[in-house]
């Protein structure tokens, strides 16, 4: 039997680095407003310095946020408006179709579960709706209560929210003297990738990212990098129907002046010296635990152990896969060569 070929172009996943002030302020609100893992995040220490002058407004929006997670629509949101400033996106929100807007806010979960997705969205009037999308996230951490809070407030209610936060932590934040040295920096970087080749996505994501080593998923044919300083050391991942977001920890040599001690450096200091971090660490070089286990072996509460696992592994001394920890090797074993890097002690 013939067969006749057509070559044709093969189909690859489109790589796009992003970068705005916007970005940067919706990251910013959601490691305040992350208040598990707020003590672990290189900003911590500052935003608890500076909180004073933070106007009544905005800590009463940031408590709300904090409440319904609506952090991770202010995510959604841009991702969809891609503001570069709070004016666009303001403009933007108000240009969005109603159905459109939850459509863009409610989380996606699977092929099979996107026609309930799509009707709780054009049913927004009925909280029930909400309340049936939720129970397909049981047993997230948070976004079975955040569909529910999607539910209960109302669409303007929403709206207003989500652009007095932006606004006000905007005007608060870029009142910080680093201010325009985060914005140049990633402003950079974003240059600095302007041109990927798309012939080998997966290893410019690694590459770009610093290390996300990503498998294709089915139906996702975007993936944005955005690079940040606020939400650093940590990378956070969200998904769409159909775009992938990596959020990264922009590169330590960008942010700081010679003499000064890297933030990397300075929090795995602090992660290596408690003895209980000491001691989870060492039984984790002896294989991967759940956190469970390592609650038996210290008799100690999953609470204390989670504290301490996520100081170690905010400093990426320690990873985390499907709820097992493991020893991350090449943090350690770069370790003290960043110290004597530092130190500029020469071999």
């Amino acid at each position: 039997m013939k067969q006749l070929f057509n070559p044709e172009t093969p189909e690859t996943i489109s790589l796009e680095v992003d970068w705005s002030p916007v970005w940067e302020v919706i990251l910013g609100i959601s490691g305040y407003t992350h208040e598990q893992l707020r003590h672990t995040f290189d900003m911590d220490k500052n935003w608890s310095f500076n909180k004073d002058s933070m106007p009544s407004s905005l800590i009463e929006n940031l408590h709300e946020i904090t409440e319904t997670n609506f952090w991770h629509g202010l995510i959604m949101l841009q991702n969809r408006l891609s503001a570069s400033t709070i004016q666009e996106f303001s403009n933007g929100l108000t240009e969005l179709a109603i159905d459109c807007f939850y459509e863009i806010l409610l989380p996606y979960k699977s092929r099979d579960i996107e026609p309930v997705r799509k009707e709780t969205a054009q049913r927004y009037n009925e909280s029930q709706s909400f309340e049936k999308y939720s129970s397909y996230f049981e047993g997230h951490e948070f976004l079975g209560g955040y569909i529910r809070s999607l539910g209960q407030y109302s669409y303007q209610k929403i709206c207003d929210l989500s652009v007095n936060t932006i606004e006000g932590w905007y005007n608060w934040i870029s009142k910080r003297q680093e201010w325009e040295k985060w914005t140049q920096a990633l402003e950079f970087e974003q240059k600095q990738n302007r041109s990927l080749d798309l012939t080998k996505p997966i290893e410019q994501i690694e590459k770009v990212t610093g290390g996300v080593k990503y498998h294709p998923e089915p139906s996702v044919w975007t993936v944005k990098m955005i690079p940040h300083v606020s939400y650093r050391p940590w990378l956070l991942e969200k998904r769409t129907p159909d775009t992938k977001i990596f959020f990264y920890p922009l590169k330590e040599e960008y942010l700081t002046e010679p003499g000064i001690p890297p933030t990397g450096l300075v929090s795995g200091h602090k992660a290596l010296g408690d003895e209980l971090r000491l001691k989870l660490l060492y039984q984790l070089v002896k294989g991967p635990l759940s956190l469970q286990e390592l609650s038996v072996q210290f008799n100690t509460s999953k609470t204390t152990l989670h504290h301490q696992l996520s100081l170690l592994k905010a400093a990426k001394f320690v990873q985390v896969e499907k709820g097992i920890y493991s020893v991350n090797y090449a943090q350690i074993n770069s370790f003290s060569e960043r110290l004597t890097q530092y130190l500029g002690v020469k071999k």
